[in-house]
């Protein structure tokens, strides 16, 4: 789910320390200045989607542990990549998002076997314990 800057902006990754958007910048070229919504045309266009794992959920803050397990409101990720069918790779920003599309999504798929998915360490500024470069190297998968 997104954190609280980023559901009171209406936009992913809006928090200011957010690395998500720079991460972009350096490695799809999309200036991260540019406003929200010529980045996320720009993110399609280069083929990428932009979801989150949960379509709902109560927490208090934005601390993915603070998430109340009862509330959670998985998205509809069969009919969309029905709909999308050339999507191929998924793309997990930390743990979190990757342990609960494997837990609460996957076995909705009807055929996942041609999927491949890729967890990444988390882009959130609460993700310090991972230095910089090391981050970015490994976001550096986005690259077909």
């Amino acid at each position: 789910m997104p954190g609280s800057a980023s559901l009171a902006a209406n936009q992913y990754y809006a928090h200011p320390r957010n690395l998500f958007w720079p991460f972009i910048a350096d490695i799809l070229g999309i200036p991260a200045a540019l406003p929200y919504a010529e980045r996320t045309r720009r993110l399609c266009a280069q083929g990428f989607a932009l979801w989150d794992v949960l379509g709902a959920c109560r927490r208090a803050g934005s601390l993915d542990t603070s998430i109340e397990q009862a509330s959670i409101e998985v998205n509809d990720f069969a009919s969309f990549l029905a709909k999308h069918s050339r999507i191929d790779r998924i793309f997990f920003n930390g743990t979190a998002a990757e342990r609960m599309f494997r837990k609460r999504a996957l076995q909705t798929l009807p055929a996942h076997g041609e999927m491949r998915m890729f967890r990444l360490p988390s882009t959130s500024p609460a993700n310090a314990s991972i230095p910089y470069p090391s981050k970015l190297a490994a976001w550096k998968a986005l690259r077909p």
